[in-house]
């Protein structure tokens, strides 16, 4: 192995260390195995599960992110929580209120790169969201949805996704066993 593989691999742990331990010192909750890949942001009202993978996530916004267990993302991922009083302002096109609302994303979903999720919006149970794509409206549990805006074309194999799930096969999780 040469002198600039074994620098190369060590950047890429130290970067991969230093973006963990920003989303942890500012994550309200983080669980066990963090992976962070890429530059990622999180606000203090987050809170992540176990087995989170994040490769590159922007948090913003006041709202709460609650992110269930292994959870994955793509890279230039954006999660905004907050919206502009547009309907009921005192001025157009918005005024200086903000309106926060909570995302929450269960457990074993799956987020292409460059998913944006908006305030308000719950993603079920081991959903998929297709690379791209721009979440404005609840995904059904084991739902696989993409667009502008997201729409369920497909759904999971059930009766798969849970024997899997019984057998606790998690991706990176599953190469541990």
């Amino acid at each position: 192995m040469s002198i600039i593989t074994i620098f190369y691999k060590y950047y890429q742990n130290f970067k991969k260390r230093k973006y963990s331990n920003k989303v942890k010192k500012v994550a309200n909750v983080v669980g066990n195995d963090l992976k962070v890949n890429g530059p990622s942001y999180v606000t203090p009202k987050t809170e992540l599960g176990n087995n989170v993978n994040f490769n590159g996530i922007k948090i913003q916004g006041h709202g709460k992110v609650i992110i269930g267990d292994n959870f994955h993302s793509g890279i230039e991922c954006m999660l905004i929580t907050d919206i502009h009083n547009y309907d009921n302002g005192k001025s157009i096109p918005y005024d200086e209120t903000v309106i926060s609302k909570d995302i929450i994303i269960k457990d074993n979903v799956w987020i292409g790169n460059k998913v944006t999720i908006l305030a308000g919006v719950t993603i079920g149970e081991g959903a998929i969201i297709q690379a791209g794509s721009v979440v404005v409206k609840n995904i059904p549990k084991y739902g696989i949805a993409g667009g502008h805006p997201a729409k369920v074309f497909k759904y999971r194999d059930k009766k798969h996704y849970e024997q899997l799930k019984k057998e606790k096969r998690f991706h990176w999780k599953i190469l541990e066993i």
